[in-house]
């Protein structure tokens, strides 16, 4: 009886983690002893848990990344230059502390977006808040807050951000507003956090598709030369997909 009201005011508390605990004990009791300080702590473990578990499921849909990717799932099989030990050491989140960046690179279909993914879910999990763009689609969403007053607003969301994914980026040439908004994102971030970036082309590359030599160089400036660069290549991993997919065709 004394359990059962226990649990009634766990539960009234929003104490969840330990109501759900003390629920499934009263449901199978253990088969040895436990003293009311084992309890007080197996209760307090629980509790600590169930918060921990609310927390990265908040971070994981703040975060809105394009696939459900972990680092655990990465293939190593197929041939793209990508190793295990680079998959580890970025894994280990280090450059997240150290506020560095990641650049993934290489032609369409070798997973950079995967990876980009994968890396952000092991940040979330390690307690890092993370945000995930398209390219084309922060552009978007920089101009409409520039139109509705809320630019500065925007910039400010992601500049906190432990761990920003620009993911597409140089599908096409930017526009000076584009350019400029990429910049100030850049900007706020430099130093204080870390960005991933994915693209087919490689930074070199990146001069002609900005548009605007003096803002090229502000951008690599603050992207380039403290990232952890990866360069993929090799066939694209959809088209092998495709091809053991594809059922053959019968002989004319």
């Amino acid at each position: 009886m004394l359990m059962k009201q226990t649990l009634e005011k766990l539960k009234a508390m929003k104490l969840l983690g330990m109501a759900s605990y003390l629920e499934g004990w009263l449901d199978v009791p253990p088969t040895q002893d436990v003293s009311a300080s084992e309890l007080l702590g197996l209760l307090v473990d629980a509790e600590w848990m169930q918060r921990e578990s609310r927390k990265l499921s908040l971070r994981l849909k703040n975060a809105k990344l394009r696939q459900p990717a972990c680092v655990e799932d990465i293939d190593y099989a197929h041939a793209r230059g990508l190793t295990r030990a680079q998959v580890v050491e970025l894994a280990s989140c280090r450059w997240v502390a150290a506020h560095q960046n990641v650049l993934l690179t290489g032609p369409t279909g070798m997973g950079k977006s995967y990876l980009a993914c994968a890396l952000g879910n092991k940040a979330c999990r390690e307690g890092y808040t993370v945000v995930y763009r398209r390219a084309s689609r922060l552009y978007d969403e920089l101009a409409q807050a520039r139109a509705d007053g809320t630019w500065r607003t925007v910039l400010q969301r992601l500049s906190k951000a432990h761990v920003f994914i620009l993911d597409d980026f140089g599908l096409e040439p930017l526009t000076a507003n584009e350019r400029r908004d990429l910049l100030e994102v850049l900007e706020d971030r430099c130093g204080t956090a870390s960005t991933v970036i994915t693209s087919q082309l490689d930074p070199k590359q990146w001069h002609a598709l900005i548009g605007d030599a003096t803002v090229a160089d502000a951008i690599l400036d603050r992207v380039v030369h403290n990232a952890h660069r990866i360069k993929l290549l090799g066939e694209s991993i959809r088209k092998q997909h495709g091809k053991l997919t594809t059922e053959p065709k019968p002989e004319k």
